[in-house]
């Protein structure tokens, strides 16, 4: 609004201060393409797929996830909550370790039940559950061929295989 930052521009705010987001690579970018294709055919009614937009966490915290599902509402005059979302993913290539240091313990302590970290250098989805104000208290890894079943939203199951890069 103080035109200080164009629409255009690869920010968000994390605990107050303005992040410089890295660009977009070509395996990230596919990466949520994949998961845009696989995910859009197992929403239930009544949730919405929303692709690198802002959720609002507090006054000090908006953050950018690649992929959120969140209840479907009418979001014109505000950006959905913590409340809203009830699973996050983060597609991480050379944001891995903030997105693990950082953002994934404020996406616990806002209360976000559910949040996948899909680690392209490693080759695998982190799936973070139970948050709690220290962190999450369930971590597991998914490879390619153990499939990923959502607990906060019925119906949502992949194969890491699906989503993540050929080797």
């Amino acid at each position: 609004e103080a035109g200080i930052f164009s629409e255009d521009d690869r920010v968000e705010l994390i605990e107050g201060e303005i992040i410089d987001m890295a660009p977009i690579g070509t395996q990230h970018a596919e990466t949520v393409r994949r998961f845009i294709h696989q995910l859009a055919a197992h929403i239930p009614e009544g949730i919405l797929l929303d692709v690198q937009n802002p959720i609002r966490l507090d006054a000090f915290n908006e953050p950018q996830p690649d992929l959120t599902l969140i209840r479907a509402g009418d979001y014109s005059q505000s950006h959905p909550t913590a409340e809203d979302v009830l699973l996050l993913i983060e597609v991480a290539d050379t944001s891995r370790d903030y997105d693990r240091q950082v953002k994934i313990p404020l996406y616990a302590r806002h209360g976000i039940p559910e949040v996948w970290l899909v680690d392209l250098k490693a080759g695998v989805i982190e799936v973070f559950r139970e948050p709690a104000a220290e962190g999450y208290r369930r971590v597991m890894r998914h490879r390619p061929g153990e499939p990923v079943t959502a607990e906060s939203v019925a119906g949502v199951r992949l194969d890491p295989a699906a989503v993540l890069p050929i080797p």
